[in-house]
């Protein structure tokens, strides 16, 4: 196991900033993923980690020990790349055994532990065969098995699911957290599905531009967003957004208006409200109910539906222009071109400040 510490870690291309000053402390034996949007910058980060691109500024250190011109062979990890990158003309067992064979490992012992983690994997019936032989799924296995078998301080893996169909993603990330849990080695997983970032890790790093807007554990960063990026990021569908203004009204509520006729009281103990203010109200597609429309907080026009069997997305736009995604248990009648009335459940609203997009959250602002 390994702990990591990244202090004011930047990278930079000539005049560009792609890594602007983050600070992480990942504990030993902790799974955690960065997380975000395309061009986020989480690969570069992973490979400054890793060692394969040079910082610019700021520390990484591994255990103690600040690595930053230690060479990525050096550094203990191991990494699982995007594209497999096996040697196509080994067999799966030369694959698994030819880190251990450049370190000069006894053979008994590099046939021991090969043996042992195609077990784990479940590929070692496949030993023999090369990787133009093998399944996506297979060939991932067998990348991860490469990894495994070095026995690093701290895996870290660069997409590893993204050339696999969906329900093979399902499966693979289910046995890398299985691994995870057996080997209890710290891992570092990169990946721009929030999907994978929420049913895998125990801490999550979101990043934009460069930046750690939050970082936390899964379910902390869902209920409690420190910012809209993050509250629109994180959650899937993702959370809908109407801005207006709030003001305390008495008996420790506040009244919000959105311009139109959109009026309804929050708790305002639970925000940090000064006046009038002008926020973005935020809250998810599954703190929604139909209901009659004169008794809705909102009424939508409906888009499309879509329909799952166990679960109904409704798509529509509040007569104030606003986006909205409503998710339904179950089937629904609703249909496109209807319109529906729609009540929001006021312990799950999210309020933001409209200028600067942090959380109003009492502890949070």
């Amino acid at each position: 196991m390994g702990q990591l510490v990244l202090n004011n870690v930047r990278k930079s291309y000539g005049t560009v900033d792609v890594i602007k000053g983050v600070d992480l402390n990942i504990e030993r034996g902790d799974f955690c993923v960065f997380v975000g949007p395309s061009g986020c910058g989480k690969s570069t980060l992973l490979r400054m980690v890793s060692g394969l691109e040079a910082i610019t500024d700021g520390t990484i250190a591994i255990d103690g020990q600040v690595v930053n011109d230690i060479p990525a062979a050096d550094r203990g990890l191991a990494m699982v790349f995007q594209s497999y990158a096996l040697y196509p003309h080994m067999s799966v067992r030369q694959n698994l055994s030819f880190g251990l064979e450049n370190v000069n490992t006894p053979r008994a012992q590099i046939d021991e532990k090969v043996m042992e983690v195609a077990k784990m994997l479940q590929i070692d019936m496949l030993l023999d065969r090369k990787p133009k032989d093998l399944s996506g799924g297979q060939r991932q296995r067998v990348a991860i098995g490469r990894a495994v078998v070095r026995e690093p301080s701290i895996f870290l893996f660069d997409e590893p699911l993204s050339n696999l169909d969906a329900e093979l993603r399902v499966d693979m990330r289910g046995e890398i957290a299985s691994l995870h849990r057996r080997l209890g080695n710290t891992m570092i997983y990169v990946t721009h599905d929030q999907v994978e970032a929420m049913t895998m890790a125990d801490k999550i790093a979101v990043l934009r531009l460069g930046e750690v807007e939050q970082f936390g554990a899964p379910l902390d960063i869902y209920n409690h967003p420190a910012n809209i990026f993050v509250a629109g990021f994180i959650g899937s569908p993702k959370m809908n957004f109407m801005e207006g203004t709030i003001s305390a009204s008495g008996d420790g509520k506040a009244e919000f208006h959105n311009g139109a006729d959109t009026s309804f009281s929050v708790e305002a103990n639970r925000f940090n409200l000064n006046g009038d203010d002008k926020v973005t109200l935020g809250y998810r597609p599954n703190h929604l109910t139909v209901v009659d429309e004169d008794k809705a907080d909102l009424v939508v026009s409906v888009r499309d539906t879509e329909q799952l069997g166990g679960e109904s997305f409704v798509y529509g736009n509040s007569d104030d222009g606003n986006p909205v995604t409503i998710h339904l248990s179950g089937q629904t009648p609703i249909e496109p071109d209807t319109r529906i009335g729609i009540s929001i459940n006021r312990e799950h609203l999210h309020l933001f400040s409209t200028d600067t997009g942090d959380s109003l959250a009492a502890g949070l602002a």
